[in-house]
């Protein structure tokens, strides 16, 4: 059988893509490691390098978005298998109050931007969302990379990102009511927030109950030798799931995990998983490289602008945790505050959404993937900073 020289050569092009976005991440992933940095930075900034911003060897493309959102998927999804519900239900207050201040604050920063800035009210409320926006994919890769993701601190990140993501949806919806009808239709945001809110309940305490009380059913299917294409298809089918209701698929692959990792006593479903999770997280950390726009940034107008909503973005997300985390204790609500900053994929797909829009021009889209990415790069040391002056009292 004959194939299509039009389809053979469109095939190679994304075959090289895929192997020269792969190549860089982990060339960048050796040479931090190397210098003992955080090695998300290095995927990051090989993707940066790769792009149109500097060598212009790949551009952005439906596949290697396709492939970054796998990669963010199963980064969840391994971050699940690692975090028990009884870890989630001990810092479940403090969780929620980290949530929702880390919501709160940046969004009246936002506002407050926006209206500074003299624009009109469906920009100044796209401005805020994007702010409001946690990445938790981008925090959970450090703490595997520092190895602390079993700490309390860990924990209520974790925790309060699925209240983050809940209260971002309901924003961007309100947002993009604003934008496309000039006005919002309260009933159906009650009703989206009442569906994410009992997904995520019934996902998380029936799902671990189930698979508690029968941890043999990841064994069951005949169509398979091992657990891990079992766990897969839960994990994919809660991702979609969660997307279609709104949520980000990172929360459903996030939930999978938690439920799969009832059974990890009798399975090693990690071992089974890892290859996975080696793979596909590197598109997804090169593809925020690859989305970066020097041009639109050349203008010194749109540095400054860069550099307040930057600024305003860190000190905002900061605060708010901070306030949220403070029963902890100074240090472990810094720790807390410094990883709810990252906006990453969460804010760039916000910005993108107002761009579409046509409610961000140009010139604030490239101002909030740029902030994203800064903001993305900005953390990660200051982490392993943080997680090593925490070692230093034990090893006195």
């Amino acid at each position: 059988m004959s194939i299509p020289i039009a389809a053979a050569s469109s095939t190679a092009a994304v075959l090289t893509s895929l192997f020269v976005v792969l190549l860089a991440a982990k060339l960048g992933d050796e040479l931090f490691r190397r210098m003992r940095q955080p090695t998300i930075v290095g995927e990051i900034l090989a993707g940066l390098l790769i792009g149109p911003a500097v060598l212009g060897l790949v551009e952005p493309d439906e596949v290697l978005e396709v492939f970054a959102e796998l990669g963010v998927v199963f980064l969840l999804f391994w971050v699940g298998l690692e975090t028990r519900l009884s870890d989630l239900r001990e810092v479940g207050p403090t969780a929620v109050s980290v949530g929702v201040l880390g919501v709160a604050i940046p969004f009246a920063g936002g506002i407050g931007l926006g209206l500074a800035l003299g624009e009109s009210t469906g920009t100044t409320l796209f401005l805020a969302s994007a702010l409001v926006a946690t990445s938790v994919g981008i925090t959970s890769a450090v703490l595997i990379d520092l190895g602390v993701l079993e700490r309390r601190t860990s924990r209520t990140i974790l925790g309060a990102a699925i209240v983050d993501d809940i209260l971002a949806l309901l924003l961007v919806a309100v947002a993009a009511g604003v934008a496309a009808e000039g006005g919002v239709d309260i009933g159906s945001i009650a009703i989206t927030a009442a569906v994410a809110l009992a997904f995520v309940a019934f996902v998380a305490l029936g799902g671990t109950q189930i698979l508690q009380r029968r941890p043999s059913l990841l064994h069951a299917p005949r169509f398979s030798e091992s657990p891990l294409l079992p766990a897969v298809i839960i994990c994919l089918g809660l991702a979609a799931f969660a997307a279609q209701i709104g949520l980000a698929a990172i929360i459903g692959a996030f939930l999978a995990g938690m439920v799969i990792a009832e059974t990890r006593d009798q399975s090693p479903i990690e071992d089974e998983v890892a290859p996975l999770y080696a793979f596909f997280p590197p598109f997804f950390f090169a593809v925020i490289g690859l989305q970066v726009s020097l041009e639109t940034l050349a203008d010194g107008g749109t540095l400054a602008l860069l550099a307040a909503v930057t600024v305003l973005a860190v000190l905002t997300k900061f605060a708010g945790a901070y306030l949220g985390a403070w029963r902890m204790g100074r240090r472990d609500a810094t720790f807390v505050g410094v990883g709810m900053v990252p906006r990453g994929e969460v804010g760039i797909i916000v910005a993108g959404i107002g761009n579409a829009t046509g409610t961000i021009d140009g010139e604030l889209f490239a101002v909030l993937v740029a902030m994203s990415v800064l903001t993305t790069l900005i953390v990660p040391p200051v982490l392993r900073r943080l997680a090593v002056e925490d070692e230093e009292p034990a090893l006195a």
